[in-house]
């Protein structure tokens, strides 16, 4: 018998027979919104890069690059401080992970919050703060000195950078590790065991490298972060870094320059083979355990020798977190701060001044972050429920679109949206590339990803049934979305809300491209312009304190809507609940 080969069927017509106009329609919008404010902005700095005089192409701008001595060094620093990075993180991060992990310690509590704290502070914030403490002239080199005679250069050029961001995104090492290293099933460290592997030997040979997959996902993380990270540099004064050279050409050369294009595609380029990285380097591998009795290493009790060394790691590290957090609030409260290990005495003036002299940064932030998070939360549910629910053609190329904007840094995106939309005009002849409305979109297509997966785990566990349910009883596909569905959602919806408000308040590299008028600033942007001067030190701390507090809240928030919806979801799991 021979089979009857069924024809393809246009794109379209299968379009009309797998999906009803509502999903069409909301596909189209969203690919919409993606299109005009991530794809385009980001395609034209590469058509840029690569366009010559004449329209066409040309790879002489580039050439042009790697000929320019500044350039190459930018390069070779940014390279240099991502790593490193990276290096100094893993030395505080995996410690902790083991410790964790491995070993009943009373301290569990105290190292889980550590993983937390430091992503609670914005790192350039973070600068000002480890200068006041680490500086050349600050309260920690100041007693050396007085003490023993000899200076800490932590906060000098490129080491101060790599100082900052090691201890700010260590926590995603942390955080990855752990969780990785709690997956490993006790078996395979029996296994070892038997065969004679103990103590180090056990875990370099058998522990670390079953948890590779979490080290390397926190890791190239910290990588990205810090390749792209523009506003750190610029407050320590480095400027021979890629990022803020592409800052400073874009905003002192002009949009015309090609430079500033160059350098955001390398730095696109550099992020996305740092993610392709570290995915080769685990192709091929098993990383798969069976677990059994719910898996997870063996934690044992720690000898009085192994505790006291644990504390004698977490004590200084618990300094190094909290430091720039008591740095900053004591600026925010000093009267004068120079030359001595404390300030010389305390006033709430610098919070009076903000308040009184600009509280559009704060009403600005609250604004259009919450304006962004709202659009996150109606795209991410919207892509989400394209994937799970429906046979729509294209819908995974959806949520790879929403996501792919993780790997570009928000001082390209910047640019990308300038060189698109700078010479659209508004109703009052304003630029609509240096509106507070595209700052706002801006920070949302940023922050998508974080909404999109929370999205994407909140509908994960909503079942089927009570929506086929609904729709039995005469529902429609939106009424059941409506009044079903998002309701079920809403933990996971409010988490995800919270976790794009909390994170835009503090997103600076697009805000320092896209900001031109004080007025229509957020937040971010006035701790940065405080910041260039020594009389705006205080107030930009105490503008710092209030970003620390908006963040630290709304985490705060989203811990406690994950924790009730834990709670409710085995509650009602549970049948000796009723």
């Amino acid at each position: 018998m021979s089979a009857t080969v069924q024809p393809a069927r246009p794109l379209f017509a299968r379009m009309r027979t797998e999906a009803s106009p509502i999903q069409v329609v909301a596909a189209l919008l969203v690919a919409a919104f993606l299109l005009a404010f991530l794809i385009v902005p980001v395609g034209r700095v590469f058509v840029v890069a690569f366009q010559a005089g004449d329209g066409g192409f040309t790879l002489v701008h580039f050439a042009d690059f790697f000929r320019t001595s500044l350039f190459i060094e930018s390069f070779w620093n940014s390279l240099y401080v991502a790593s490193m990075s990276v290096v100094f993180a893993s030395l505080i991060a995996v410690p902790l992970a083991v410790i964790l992990a491995r070993y009943r310690f009373p301290g569990t509590a105290l190292i889980t919050t550590l993983g937390v704290l430091p992503l609670v502070m914005p790192p350039f914030v973070g600068a000002v703060a480890m200068q006041l403490v680490f500086g050349r002239n600050g309260t920690v080199n100041l007693l050396l000195m007085d003490w023993f005679g000899f200076r800490l250069e932590l906060m000098e050029g490129l080491n101060g950078v790599i100082f900052v961001q090691s201890l700010h995104y260590f926590p995603f090492i942390l955080m990855n590790l752990t969780a990785s290293l709690s997956n490993v099933d006790i078996s395979m460290e029996e296994a070892g065991q038997n065969l004679g592997a103990k103590n180090f030997t056990l875990l370099r040979r058998i522990v670390l490298p079953l948890a590779l997959p979490g080290y390397l996902a926190g890791a190239s993380l910290v990588f990205v972060k810090v390749f792209d990270d523009l506003a750190t540099p610029l407050l320590l004064n480095v400027t021979n870094m890629l990022a803020p050279q592409a800052y400073l050409r874009v905003t002192s050369v002009g949009l015309g320059d090609p430079m500033g294009y160059v350098i955001s595609v390398i730095l696109v380029v550099v992020s996305v083979a740092a993610m392709g990285l570290a995915a080769l380097l685990l192709r091929g591998r098993d990383y798969a355990t069976q677990q059994r009795g719910g898996g997870g290493l063996g934690r044992r009790e720690l000898t009085r020798r192994g505790l006291i060394l644990c504390w004698c790691f977490v004590v200084p590290v618990l300094f190094l977190v909290l430091a720039p957090h008591f740095g900053i609030l004591l600026l925010s409260l000093a009267t004068i701060w120079s030359f001595s290990p404390l300030p010389d005495a305390f006033t709430l003036q610098h919070y009076g001044t903000v308040l009184q002299e600009t509280p559009q940064f704060i009403t600005n932030t609250l604004l259009y972050c919450g304006l962004a998070g709202l659009i996150d939360v109606v795209i991410g549910v919207t892509i989400a429920w394209l994937v799970l629910r429906t046979k729509l053609p294209g819908r995974k190329l959806l949520d790879m679109a929403a996501m792919s904007a993780l790997a570009v840094p928000g001082l390209v995106l910047g640019i990308g949206i300038l060189r698109t939309y700078f010479d659209v005009k508004l109703w009052d002849g304003a630029s609509l590339a240096t509106s507070w409305i595209m700052l706002t979109i801006v920070l949302a297509v940023r922050r998508l990803p974080y909404a999109l997966r929370a999205s994407t785990a909140a509908l994960q566990q909503v079942h089927r049934s009570l929506e086929e349910a609904a729709e039995n009883m005469g529902a429609g596909k939106v009424t059941t979305l409506r009044r079903i569905v998002v309701p079920l959602m809403a933990g996971g919806l409010a988490a995800a809300f919270v976790t794009s408000f909390a994170t835009a308040a503090v997103e600076l590299s697009a805000t320092l491209v896209l900001a031109t008028r004080d007025v229509d600033a957020p937040l971010s942007y006035g701790i940065y312009i405080y910041m260039q001067s020594a009389a705006g030190r205080g107030p930009g701390a105490a503008l710092g304190v209030i970003a620390v507090l908006v963040v630290a809240i709304c985490t705060f928030a989203a811990h406690r809507f994950a924790e009730r919806e834990r709670s409710r979801r085995t509650r009602s799991s549970d049948p000796r609940a009723e």
